[in-house]
């Protein structure tokens, strides 16, 4: 998978001029823009895992000045992201390793089973539309959007439908301990692909069927099934 070319890992002119005429169609929210157009370059790996991320190159780039710029990049910070380091600077986080995606999928099989097993006990009426929702939301999205902008909000969609079923389940430390890893961010970032997303829509609907049914152990069965579906579909990245 290609990473582009930039200055400073990759950032494109057109992308940058596109990005730069979102944030002006929205000075109301112009942080959220520019933490937006920095999130979609990531994920697409416009910005290459590892480099360098000089805020006034950026700011330039975007259009807009650096303190909207200092304040996306600290809460991508705190999402895994990207990494800041003392005297340094900011840098985009680094691709996982083999190593780190085998310990990660082993973790998240001994825990989203259990977390989907226990939502199905757990469900209600007013939760199941609430689920159904979030997975409409990765499948329709909002308005007509690029390629790579689709693909960074199905990331970001796919962890929240996953967030809310430990949500459902009711356990605090399995949610709150899956949700610091950023699972879903850093795995999408591994591999920029169309299957990925149409796979992964149709394992999501297994779930939700079983959920509909009231059977955790279809829906534990379900989440086992589509864990280790995305581990072998993105085991092609190390390849």
């Amino acid at each position: 998978m290609g990473t582009g070319a930039g200055r400073f890992g990759a950032v494109s002119l057109a992308t940058a001029k596109r990005d730069a005429r979102q944030v002006l169609l929205r000075p109301s929210s112009v942080v959220e823009a520019v933490y937006d157009s920095i999130y979609h370059r990531l994920m697409a790996l416009e910005i290459a895992p590892g480099s360098r991320i000089p805020i006034d190159v950026l700011a330039r780039e975007i259009g807009v000045s650096q303190t909207p710029v200092r304040e996306a990049l600290t809460r991508l910070e705190r999402e895994g992201l990207v990494r800041k380091e003392h005297l340094i600077g900011y840098s985009a986080a680094p691709q996982w390793t083999r190593k780190q995606f085998e310990d990660l999928y082993a973790f998240r099989l001994l825990l989203e089973p259990e977390g989907a097993r226990l939502a199905a006990q757990n469900m209600t009426p007013t939760a199941l539309r609430d689920l159904e929702a979030v997975a409409a939301d990765m499948e329709h999205g909002e308005g007509p959007v690029d390629r790579t902008t689709r693909y960074s909000r199905f990331a970001r969609a796919d962890a929240h439908f996953h967030d809310e079923i430990l949500k459902i389940a009711g356990n605090e430390v399995i949610r709150s301990t899956l949700s610091g890893q950023h699972v879903h961010l850093h795995i999408f970032r591994l591999m920029f692909n169309t299957r990925v997303t149409q796979e992964a829509l149709e394992e999501h609907e297994s779930l939700l069927d079983a959920f509909r049914a009231g059977d955790p152990r279809a829906a534990m069965d379900a989440m086992r099934e589509h864990v280790e579906r995305s581990r072998d579909r993105l085991l092609m990245a190390f390849e």
